[in-house]
C-alpha cells in the first residue's frame, strides 16, 4: 500500500462530504440563525458523534486496526474475518444496550450535557426531544466504524471515505423535504442524523460484502481476541479522543454564555474542519494500518519513513490553510452564512471564533498524524495519560478565558491544549526512538514556513483591496473571496516549488503506484 495514495484517496472523499457539508451548514444556518433551535439541534447532534467519535472512531478503530491487520498478515483473511464477526456481535449488543439506557435517562444527561439549558424549560425539554431522536445515530455509526476498518485494512479505503457523503445528503434531504412537515426544522434535522446512521450501515455492509467480507452475528462471546480488543480500547477513548473531548468541554460551558455562543463556535469548527477533516483524517486513516504492518513485521526503517512522510503532508498542507483562515476569517463565515436568519453580527462572532481556532490546526492534524506511532505499537496507556493532562489545561483555561473573552476564550483553550497534546507527543515518541525525523522533513519544513509567510502577507496585503467587493452582492462577494483563496494558493504554491518544500513529484506520487514516496 502507498501512503500517500491512500491519504490521496480518503481526503479526496472527505473533501467531497465537506463541500456537501458546508452546502448544508449553509442551509441549517439560513434556517435556524444562531438562535434557540440552532443551538439545541447541535447539542442533539453533538452527543451521539461525541460517543462516535471517541469510542467507534477513535477507541474502536485504534485498538481494532492493529489487531485485525494483524490477523490478516499472521493468520489470513479467514481468521480476521472470525475475529471482526466476534467484535461486531459484541458491538452490537453492548451499543444496543448503551443507547436503551440514555434514552431513558436523557434528561438526566441533559443535565450535564447543557446545563445553561435547564433555567429555560422549553429549550431543555426540546433538546431532549430531540437527543433522543439522534442517538440511535451512535449504533448505526459504530457499526459502520467497525466495517470500515476492515475495508481500511485491507487496502480499501474508497467506500468508507465516502460514507459521511450520506450523512450530509440526509441532512440536506430533511431540511428540504422535511422542515415545513415537521413541528420545527430542528425536528426535520434530528430525523435525517437518524436516518443516515441506518443509510450508511446498509452502504457498508453491502460494500463489505461485495469485498467477500460478509460479517454475519454469531452469539456473542467474549473471546481472547474480543476482551484483548476491549482492554486496549478503554484507555484509548481517551488518548484518541482529546480533540472531540475538548469540543464538549466547549459545549458545557458555552451552554452557560449568551446565546448564540453554541451556534458560534459550531459553525467556525465546521470551516476549520475542513481541512482537518481532510488532512487528519485521511492521515491517520491511511497510516495506522500501514504502520502496524510495519512494526509488526520489524521494518523499523520503513516505518520511520511512512511517519516522517504522514507528517511533512501534514504540515505542507495545513500550515498555509491555517494562516488563511486566520486572515481572512471574516470572508469566509460572511459568504458562507451570513444570509436569512444569519445576519453580520454572527458573522463577526463566528469569524473570530474561526481565526483562533484556526491557530491550532497544524496541532489538531499532528496529533492524528502522531497518535498511530502509540497505537500501532500497541501501546494505549501513553496517550491517555497525554490527553487526560491536556483536558485538564483545556478545562482551566476554558474557565479562565470565558468570562472576558466569551466564545473567543473557548476556542483559545482548543487550540492551546491541541499544541501542547502534539508537543508532548512528539516528545516522548522521538525519546523512545520511534520518531525520527530525517533530513528531507527538516529540509521542507522551514522552507513551508517561508512559504507560508510570504502567502499569509500577500493576503494581509490583499484584503483591505477586496473589502469592497466583499460587501457587494452575493455573487461579487463569491468572487472576491474565490480570488482571494486562489491567488494565496498560488504564491504559496510557487513560492513552495521554487523553494523545494514541494516537489511535483510528490503530486504525481499521489496518483502512481509503488512504494511509498
Amino acid at each position: 500500500m502507498r501512503l500517500l495514495s491512500s491519504i490521496a484517496t480518503v481526503g479526496g472523499f472527505t473533501l467531497i462530504s465537506r463541500i456537501l457539508g458546508f452546502a448544508r451548514d449553509i442551509l441549517i444556518a439560513a434556517v435556524l440563525g444562531a438562535g434557540a433551535g440552532a443551538d439545541v439541534f447541535f447539542v442533539a447532534f453533538k452527543l451521539p458523534n461525541l460517543f462516535r467519535r471517541l469510542f467507534a472512531e477513535g477507541a474502536f478503530s485504534m485498538a481494532f486496526v492493529p489487531m485485525f491487520a494483524g490477523q490478516v498478515e499472521e493468520n489470513g483473511k479467514a481468521a480476521a474475518q472470525a475475529f471482526a464477526e466476534a467484535a461486531f456481535s459484541v458491538l452490537f449488543w453492548a451499543l444496543l444496550g448503551f443507547v436503551a439506557v440514555f434514552e431513558l435517562a436523557m434528561p438526566l444527561v441533559m443535565y450535564g450535557f447543557a446545563p445553561g439549558f435547564i433555567g429555560d424549560a422549553e429549550k431543555f425539554d426540546l433538546a431532549v426531544q430531540l437527543t433522543r431522536i439522534t442517538f440511535p445515530y451512535l449504533l448505526f455509526i459504530s457499526l459502520v466504524s467497525l466495517m470500515a476498518g476492515v475495508l481500511n485494512s485491507l487496502g480499501r479505503f474508497a467506500a468508507a471515505a465516502a460514507t459521511p457523503i450520506l450523512l450530509n445528503i440526509c441532512l440536506i434531504g430533511a431540511i428540504l423535504g422535511l422542515a415545513n412537515v415537521t413541528q420545527t426544522p430542528s425536528h426535520a434535522l434530528a430525523w435525517g442524523v437518524a436516518a443516515a446512521g441506518l443509510v450508511q450501515f446498509i452502504w457498508l455492509y453491502m460494500v463489505c460484502g461485495r469485498e467477500g467480507v460478509w460479517l454475519r452475528m454469531p452469539i456473542p462471546r467474549f473471546t481472547k481476541d474480543v476482551k484483548e480488543l476491549l482492554k486496549r480500547m478503554a484507555p484509548v477513548a481517551v488518548g484518541a479522543g482529546i480533540y472531540q473531548i475538548n469540543l464538549v468541554i466547549d459545549t458545557v460551558i458555552a451552554s452557560l454564555l449568551p446565546t448564540g455562543s453554541i451556534t458560534y463556535l459550531f459553525f467556525a469548527d465546521r470551516v476549520n474542519q475542513l481541512p482537518l477533516g481532510v488532512m487528519g483524517v485521511a492521515v491517520g486513516t491511511a497510516l495506522l494500518p500501514l504502520l502496524s504492518r510495519q512494526v509488526r513485521a520489524g521494518d523499523t526503517a520503513a516505518a520511520h519513513h511512512s511517519q516522517n512522510r504522514a507528517l511533512e503532508f501534514s504540515l505542507l498542507l495545513t500550515l498555509p490553510a491555517a494562516a488563511a483562515l486566520m486572515v481572512i476569517a471574516e470572508p469566509v463565515i460572511g459568504v458562507l452564512f451570513e444570509r436569512g436568519a444569519f445576519g453580520a453580527n454572527e458573522t463577526v462572532a463566528t469569524a473570530a471564533a474561526l481565526a483562533v481556532y484556526a491557530a491550532g490546526l497544524p496541532a489538531y492534524v499532528l496529533v492524528k498524524a502522531l497518535a498511530p506511532g502509540f497505537f500501532a505499537r500497541e501501546d494505549t496507556a501513553t496517550p491517555v495519560k497525554i490527553s487526560v493532562f491536556c483536558l485538564l489545561v483545556n478545562l482551566g483555561l476554558n474557565l479562565l478565558l470565558m468570562g472576558p473573552f466569551l466564545h473567543v476564550g473557548i476556542a483559545a483553550a482548543t487550540a492551546v491544549s491541541s499544541w501542547l497534546n502534539a508537543g508532548i507527543m512528539a516528545y516522548v515518541l522521538k525519546g523512545r526512538g520511534h520518531l525520527v525525523l530525517d533530513g528531507r522533513l527538516k529540509h521542507r519544513l522551514v522552507r513551508v514556513i517561508l512559504a507560508t509567510a510570504a502567502m499569509a502577507a500577500a493576503l494581509v496585503w490583499a484584503l483591505p483591496l477586496a473589502q469592497g467587493a466583499l460587501a457587494g452582492a452575493t455573487g461579487m462577494r463569491i468572487t472576491a473571496l474565490g480570488a482571494l483563496v486562489v491567488g494565496g494558493m498560488a504564491i504559496f504554491g510557487g513560492i513552495a516549488l521554487l523553494t523545494g518544500a514541494a516537489r511535483i513529484s510528490d503530486l504525481k506520487s499521489l496518483y502512481r503506484g509503488g512504494g511509498t514516496p
